[in-house]
């Protein structure tokens, strides 16, 4: 999905930042539509800072990657003097129903390098979920997820970790198990003698 944006255009290479941004960070959808330039911090320990649900302040770390795709965006000429990070095509802070249109364009268009996307729903919290399975996946602690995505209690957390459960479960019931027989340890007469000598 991040090939899918035409980066030939200015609206390709925001939709590419903004897509990156929101995988590598799990930034929630207001958090992501109200960033500004000033948020960003570029240099040595290269982060995003955002104010989340309750007012509370975090920062998030960027990867090397995702530094570089963002310091080519800011060289982008600006639409309006006072615009948001990722503004829409006069400047203002792009809507929710903006992001969520430009998600479903650009996973209409890369599937067409992968079918498998045609059935997928992908919105601005499957982004979020999917920054929360990666670091799930290279063994991060619940405790930290839940600080990475500005959750306020471990609990929220633990529902990405049962969706992921249930997910493996829903791919095991579609597969056919190998057809395997309860074996009984029998123990040898060796060790019977042993035992009844005792």
């Amino acid at each position: 999905m991040l090939t899918a944006p035409d980066q030939r255009t200015w609206s390709g290479r925001r939709d590419h930042a903004l897509i990156l941004l929101a995988v590598q960070t799990g930034l929630r959808l207001s958090e992501l539509t109200g960033l500004r330039q000033e948020d960003l911090h570029m240099g040595t320990g290269a982060q995003v800072r955002v104010t989340g649900k309750g007012r509370k302040e975090r920062c998030t770390p960027l990867s090397k990657n995702t530094r570089a795709v963002l310091a080519a965006w800011l060289r982008e000429p600006r639409r309006a003097p006072d615009q948001p990070l990722f503004p829409n095509a006069r400047g203002r802070r792009l809507s929710s129903h903006g992001v969520h249109y430009l998600l479903a364009k650009h996973v209409s268009a890369a599937a067409e390098a992968c079918p498998s996307l045609k059935q997928k729903r992908v919105s601005p919290h499957e982004l979020r979920h999917t920054t929360a399975m990666d670091l799930l996946h290279e063994g991060c602690e619940q405790c930290v997820i839940a600080l990475w995505l500005g959750h306020e209690s471990i609990d929220t957390t633990q529902v990405y970790l049962d969706a992921d459960l249930e997910m493996k479960q829903r791919i095991l019931d579609k597969t056919t198990p190998p057809n395997g027989k309860p074996g009984r340890y029998r123990p040898e007469d060796k060790l019977l003698a042993f035992l009844k000598s005792l």
